[in-house]
């Protein structure tokens, strides 16, 4: 009788506890900074996240990810003129990449020159070369100083078909540059001065694709939620991240490359 009975008290508790979802994001409360609790139990802050993801060490450059866009927008000058200032601007080109698992994809060229584009200067979508575009890892830098170019100043995005090779590129590249960056490199690529290249990341919000820029937070897509529900890449799979909707600082959560919300 008392087996029997311990039996029926273990079931109820048993049926009775609803164990959080396994798996799964979470965000925690904290002072200074909210926490975001990884499934292996980890918690970074939120202004680290960003890092954290893109494994964005000293000096290292951001570790490029599918579902993030290079966007390129290069300035052109007349033909031999100085490439800066105003006075002989003549436009910009844009250029979209698609960070893919296989390399990178050209999505989009657009031209705003008022003229044709100068035969000194290239198009923006051969900045980054034919061989450039089939490599499987990708490290972005923001700014790289060249000593042999009278210390030319360029972002740079470095390529490479392992992650410890892109990572040998990556030491190399900050110590000696112009040795990594040599002639037509099929695992490096200068921007020139007057270009701006900046990282965007694809999501979805509502069942439709968007793209935000690097660094947005959850409040930039859902400001005042009733309902909230978000699901973020991890391990190859989406899982649910636990977000009180209702807390306003819960929602500077910065969103990363693939996350799905939806909210209303």
């Amino acid at each position: 009788m008392m087996k029997a009975l311990a039996c029926v008290g273990l079931a109820l508790v048993c049926s009775c506890a609803r164990p959080r979802t396994q798996g799964s994001f979470r965000v925690l409360p904290g002072t200074p900074n909210y926490l975001l609790r990884a499934p292996d139990a980890s918690e970074t802050p939120f202004p680290e996240v960003l890092n954290r993801y893109s494994d964005a060490g000293d000096g290292q450059g951001w570790l490029l990810h599918p579902h993030t866009e290079l966007h390129i927008e290069n300035a052109y000058y007349r033909e031999g003129a100085p490439k800066h200032g105003v006075a002989n601007f003549i436009g910009t080109e844009q250029a979209v990449y698609q960070v893919r698992p296989t390399g990178l994809r050209l999505t989009s060229v657009q031209s705003g020159l008022d003229q044709h584009r100068p035969a000194d200067q290239a198009p923006v979508q051969e900045l980054i070369g034919p061989s450039q575009l089939h490599q499987r890892y990708y490290r972005y830098f923001f700014q790289i100083v060249f000593r042999q170019q009278a210390g030319a100043r360029g972002a740079v995005l470095l390529g490479a078909g392992s992650g410890k090779q892109l990572d040998a590129l990556a030491g190399r590249l900050l110590t000696d540059p112009d040795a990594v960056c040599v002639g037509q490199s099929p695992h490096c690529a200068v921007f020139p001065e007057a270009c701006t290249v900046a990282l965007a990341i694809e999501i979805v919000v509502n069942g439709a694709a968007r793209s935000m820029a690097w660094g947005s937070l959850l409040e930039s897509i859902a400001r005042h939620p009733r309902k909230l529900r978000l699901s973020r890449l991890h391990a190859g799979r989406l899982i649910p991240v636990e977000v009180d909707a209702a807390d306003p600082n819960a929602l500077r959560l910065p969103l990363l490359p693939g996350d799905r919300v939806d909210w209303e």
